[in-house]
């Protein structure tokens, strides 16, 4: 039998204006559920609820998904998946660069999911945490990606512990996907080779189907990359 997609209900995605999280907007939007954008740039998008927020604000981040949640009329799952990257050795990478890797892909995703919570709690709804392959394996070059990217597994391993029959949770680990996360970077630290990279419709296609799982079941994991990739194992 093959994995029919069911109607996702109201997600809340973060960085949803592009990349994954644009996947993921539309592939809840095909399956008949709402996606709920939040980005700090939404200048683009049409025809989809969208909020403008920098993920790295903690205040600004509860206070948008307070708003959303009322104005949706509750909330059935939040996918974390903005995130940013500043490549380069330690002492090469400017403190404030360093810190705003983790302020938005670690602090964004726990300021974003708690906010959530008592919506979600309310809904027994799920949660899909964004991590990488370099959460799993420190790499040279990218020591602020790795920090906030292991502290996303950790929180979401914790998590799961903690709302354990209460709100679903799962920890999404990616490998490199075509999108412009990579456009800022200097040449050196660009994939040489994107026939490697995966298609994002293909991780949100995954990102519906943890959505989809019955009351009672849950997938607390799933890694997903292109064939060819080579991080995994």
């Amino acid at each position: 039998m093959s994995f029919q997609p069911t109607n996702p209900g109201r997600v809340l995605i973060t960085g949803g204006a592009s990349g994954l999280g644009a996947a993921v907007a539309e592939a809840v939007r095909d399956n008949g559920g709402t996606p709920i954008v939040l980005d700090r740039d939404i200048s683009a998008l049409s025809g989809v609820t969208a909020y403008e927020v920098d993920v790295a604000d903690t205040a600004a981040v509860t206070a948008t998904v307070q708003r959303a949640v009322q104005e949706a009329g509750g909330l059935d799952a939040v996918v974390t998946a903005a995130g940013i990257d500043r490549c380069g050795r330690l002492e090469d990478v400017e403190t404030s660069e360093w810190e705003k890797v983790v302020q938005v892909n670690l602090f964004g995703t726990v300021s974003t999911v708690r906010a959530a919570l008592p919506a979600l709690r309310e809904s027994r709804g799920r949660v899909i945490t964004v991590a990488s392959t370099l959460a799993l394996k420190g790499v040279s070059d990218a020591t602020a990606y790795c920090a906030s990217k292991f502290g996303v597994l950790g929180f979401s391993q914790a998590l799961a512990a903690e709302l354990k029959g209460e709100v679903g949770v799962t920890q999404l680990i990616p490998g490199g996907m075509k999108t412009r996360f990579f456009d800022d970077r200097d040449e050196q630290y660009k994939p040489q080779d994107d026939s490697q990279l995966n298609d994002p419709e293909n991780v949100a296609n995954a990102v519906l189907f943890a959505l989809a799982q019955p009351a009672g079941c849950e997938i607390r994991e799933l890694f997903i990359a292109h064939a060819e990739e080579g991080s995994w194992p």
